[in-house]
């Protein structure tokens, strides 16, 4: 056998091709990986690893990483209530990063000479697993076969069938990639300007028309709980958050964002649990957590947010905003109720005994019980004096 390499392998038609033009035109010995991270089932997992021995790889292994993409990411995503562009809660860009983490892991397990990867010229994925491996696993050579050939979807479908590599090579008129915070949804809607897709593109189907309400539990601002019901995990949570209300048709949008390399792209996405979330938890926020501290977490979840949508969450700074996120959750802890309705919900209220809203001090519009109106005329006049001076100043420097 020739070069020892990991691929990393998700079955599709890019990676497929992958390991049999390595196998045949290169001899090489193949290890290939897939890492989960909330989007196949068991049964899913089996065909893949079946799929993959076919083909021709030396070892398959599956790699669970579904709490451990939270732990390291989701976690932090919703700490700032990330959404990129106000409107996509990162699904794809955020998973990326755990797998390719995990592949350059699964590398150094393998003594491995290379990593291959599947990713086209054409978008972000490809900067992403090539800056996690120069990083991770710097002097390790990078092979990106369809990247470096140009390769067609018709290039590559005549040459696995050349080699009497059975698949469904049928294209599927949506390109769907699901994970636990949220699945993308590309067809021919998304390569324009203008258009939306249609109703059964989604792969969730709207089936619930009823009215339902739901009550989220934070504490320390991680999810511990639906509708009293208690989860070992945060991830356990999303996942039941997700079947309650994906069937409402809930989280489904179309995010335009500029890409690493430059140009502008659409894609549609749904994601029913982790809009609620982010909404939810923002609510929370909102109540317990003074003016100077939701002010400062903005400024940082957005340049976090649109830091590891580029792949850098390598970055040690990444780690100094995570600390800040993780000590703004002390008082993060509560209930929030959610009014879930076919396409939309509504985040109606919260309990929390961290609540700054609290009648004690005074009613917003009605009355106060912690100062005078006196203290109000001399708080006022103090807190506007210095712009009081630059108009009095200016003012008589133009002569009025």
């Amino acid at each position: 056998m020739g070069k020892k390499v990991v691929l990393g392998f998700s079955g599709g038609l890019d990676t497929s091709f992958c390991v049999k033009y390595l196998a045949v035109e290169k001899e090489y010995e193949i290890h290939s990986v897939i890492v989960n991270t909330g989007g196949f089932s068991a049964d899913e997992l089996k065909k893949i690893e079946e799929h993959a021995y076919k083909l021709g790889v030396k070892t398959h292994t599956t790699v669970d990483a579904v709490r451990s993409y939270y732990d390291s990411i989701i976690k932090y995503l919703i700490y700032g209530n990330v959404l990129k562009n106000n409107t996509y809660p990162l699904s794809v860009s955020a998973e990326r990063l755990s797998q390719a983490l995990s592949i350059a892991e699964h590398v150094k397990k393998v003594g491995a000479e290379a990593v291959v990867h599947g990713s086209t010229g054409a978008g972000n994925d490809q900067v992403r697993f090539d800056m996690i491996f120069n990083i991770m696993i710097p002097g390790i050579e990078i092979i990106t076969p369809i990247r470096d050939m140009k390769l067609s979807r018709e290039e590559e479908i005549a040459y696995l069938k050349k080699h009497s590599v059975e698949m469904n090579f049928e294209k599927s008129a949506y390109s769907i990639n699901k994970g636990l915070w949220g699945t993308s949804v590309g067809g021919k809607e998304t390569l324009n300007s203008k258009g939306m897709l249609p109703e059964e593109a989604w792969p969730t189907q709207v089936t619930a028309t009823e009215t339902k309400n739901v009550t989220l539990e934070f504490e320390k601002g991680q999810l511990k709980s639906v509708d009293g019901k208690q989860f070992t995990h945060p991830t356990e949570a999303i996942q039941y958050l997700q079947s309650i209300a994906g069937p409402f048709g809930v989280g489904r949008d179309i995010h335009i964002g500029d890409t690493i390399i430059g140009i502008k792209g659409r894609v549609g996405f749904e994601a029913a649990a982790p809009l609620i979330i982010l909404k939810a938890h923002h609510a929370l926020e909102k109540h317990v957590l003074t003016k100077w501290q939701l002010n400062w977490k903005d400024q940082l979840a957005l340049f976090y947010g649109n830091w590891l949508h580029e792949g850098q969450i390598l970055d040690p700074v990444m780690r100094d905003i995570e600390a800040f996120f993780e000590n703004s959750q002390q008082q993060v802890t509560g209930k929030v109720f959610v009014e879930l309705k076919p396409y939309r919900f509504l985040v109606t209220g919260i309990e929390s005994p961290f609540d700054l809203m609290s009648a004690k001090f005074g009613k917003y519009g009605e009355m106060n019980n912690g100062w005078t109106g006196e203290d109000v005329r001399g708080f006022t006049k103090i807190f506007g004096n210095q712009t009081q001076i630059f108009h009095s100043v200016k003012n008589e420097a133009d002569g009025e």
